[in-house]
């Protein structure tokens, strides 16, 4: 059986190697695809972005919404449903120090349905003012071009909607480093390979920006406000309408603030059970992208069953984190990031290895206080245990 074991799990290694390698190249292709084409016009926009607590970072990731370089009218509209919300203090200071920007503050607590970010949206919707809507989480941080950039994508031909990839930075100790790492040497690099490779139509919650005629055309938000990927839904909604949704070659910020293991673990389990209610089948074929987990079975299996000496499992798994590494450093150049603690990349490996594993065992997760089970497709529904505080 260890034999077996041994030389199926170490082939399934040195096919994640390989991948990784392929990811790699894709990923310079992917930056280098070309540069958008030039804005005729600088229409007006409307920035939405929902709240929910003062998490860390909250003013930077704000404050880079209001210092845009873009030449058109903007609006950023922000909302809360809890008129005690600890955000509204730091709203309300920015909105002190930009007073020639126009800066909206929505307090509503209706909820329309189990996704509350999604409730929040729609207590927002009747608040927008300009043609072009854009929605994104309150841990995002932008550059100043972000708008110019996204703008300039929207308007090219057959384009509906325009998301972006992100990058992980760290806002908190030494779980957010985890979390960061997590994001660019995993999900980024993923996406990346099933973007160029057509195996992936992703929308991404950092950023989704459409006309206010287009969105009307798949029912607002009122049509995914039971889903936990909302963004996923609302891409593939556009998609089937026909429209394209253009993910630029570029990346924003995505401040990681997880401040323990626990906290870490069910936000990463939560997103790869949806992930997997998404996508069963890529999700399953994605356990080659485990390449030193992967290479570490292999090894102890083949050290027990004597089918091959330590030489040759140890030679595996450093060859498999190589690659890990090699990635994660093109990533970095490739986007423009700051090195970050290699040193934590085996961890990380292995943490990423159990996330998946335990995710596909189970359909319930943990969401702002309450538990929910997941249903095809990203829906959510209560879970007989949920509990508010």
């Amino acid at each position: 059986m260890f034999i077996w074991l041994a030389i199926i799990v170490g082939l399934l290694s040195v096919t994640g190697c390989c991948y990784l390698v392929v990811a790699a190249l894709l990923i310079h292709r992917f930056v280098r695809k070309g540069v958008l084409g030039v804005r005729a016009s600088s229409p007006g926009v409307t920035v939405l972005k929902p709240l929910h607590g003062a998490e860390r970072g909250l003013a930077d990731n704000i404050t880079s919404f209001c210092i845009q370089n873009y030449r058109g009218p903007t609006q950023i509209v922000f909302g809360v449903q809890d008129p005690k919300d600890e955000a509204i203090a730091t709203v309300e200071r920015l909105r002190a120090e930009y007073t020639a920007s126009c800066l909206d503050l929505i307090i509503d607590a209706t909820v329309h349905g189990f996704n509350h970010k999604v409730s929040n949206l729609i207590n927002m919707w009747g608040h927008v003012e300009q043609d072009i809507v854009v929605v994104s989480d309150s841990d995002i941080r932008v550059d100043p071009k972000y708008l110019s950039r996204v703008v300039t994508a929207l308007e090219q031909p057959g384009v509906g909607a325009v998301t972006c990839l992100y990058h992980g930075f760290p806002a908190a100790g030494r779980w957010s480093r985890l979390a960061a790492l997590g994001i660019n040497a995993h999900f980024l690099p993923n996406v990346i390979v099933g973007l160029r490779l057509g195996l992936a139509h992703p929308c991404f919650g950092s950023t989704i920006a459409f006309r206010r005629g287009t969105f009307s055309e798949i029912g607002g938000f009122i049509a995914v406000v039971n889903c936990l990927a909302d963004d996923y839904a609302i891409g593939a909604a556009l998609r089937a309408r026909g429209y394209k949704v253009s993910i630029p070659p570029f990346s924003v910020g995505h401040a990681c603030a997880e401040n323990s293991l626990r906290e870490l673990w069910q936000h990463e389990v939560r997103w790869a059970r949806t992930i997997r209610s998404i996508d069963p089948v890529g999700y399953a074929g994605s356990i080659i992208a485990h390449a030193f987990p992967l290479a570490l079975i292999a090894a102890l299996a083949g050290v027990v069953a004597g089918s091959f000496g330590p030489a040759v499992g140890i030679g595996l798994c450093v060859a498999a984190l190589l690659c890990r590494l090699t990635l994660l450093g093109l990533v970095e150049q490739a986007f423009a990031l700051r090195p970050q603690s290699y040193w934590l990349v085996p961890l990380r490996d292995l943490l990423s290895f159990a996330v998946f594993l335990w995710s596909c065992f189970g359909r319930n997760a943990r969401w702002q206080n309450r538990r929910y089970r997941f249903l095809s497709g990203g829906t959510l529904v209560a879970s007989r245990s949920s509990t508010t505080p």
